[in-house]
């Protein structure tokens, strides 16, 4: 996978940007931290910008224009992207530490509604990852997140299916990872 991203043409200015996607519980972050982690074995820099730094349970994936000014739009002009993370304390979203990227040579957008339409023509590469079985998913971010998040997570289950389905963007994806 990091050879067919670095043999593809940047898209977002000089950085080449990579969406993992796909169902919560699915794996999307060890892919991604795994990506990373063998980029920069290789010298590639690589950044993670995770969409659990932009979405809460009552914007599932409505944050997208704060993370396109804030991130994509000055990567794209070469600058540093900075933000104000999401951070998730006991299973609730609080507003948390300032984060800046540096223009990396390959940008890992890593969560569910990374790889949306609306990034899909500055994307170098789009990932859908998912396991098939919704049940093991949910007990999976479960087990993440914490017993008292289930509720959410089963909301969240429906809210993303349907986003899902309404975006297309597992018929988009260019590599399809399914995982046990």
């Amino acid at each position: 996978m990091l050879d067919r991203v670095l043999s593809r043409p940047p898209r977002l200015g000089r950085t080449r940007l990579v969406s993992v996607d796909g169902p919560s519980g699915s794996g999307k972050t060890t892919l991604a931290e795994d990506l990373a982690r063998l980029g920069r074995e290789r010298g590639v820099r690589i950044d993670i910008v995770p969409t659990d730094h932009f979405a809460t349970w009552s914007e599932p994936v409505g944050w997208w224009p704060r993370l396109e000014r804030a991130v994509l739009a000055p990567l794209e002009r070469g600058e540093v992207a900075r933000y104000q993370r999401v951070e998730w304390r006991g299973g609730e979203p609080v507003p948390g530490a300032w984060l800046e990227v540096p223009p990396p040579d390959v940008l890992v957008l890593e969560g569910v509604s990374s790889a949306r339409v609306e990034v899909a023509d500055r994307a170098s590469l789009l990932v859908w990852v998912e396991h098939p079985d919704p049940a093991v998913r949910l007990e999976r971010a479960v087990a993440r997140d914490g017993a008292g998040t289930r509720p959410h997570l089963v909301e969240w289950q429906r809210v993303e299916t349907e986003w899902f389905r309404r975006d297309s963007t597992r018929e988009r994806a260019h590599i399809h990872v399914t995982n046990p």
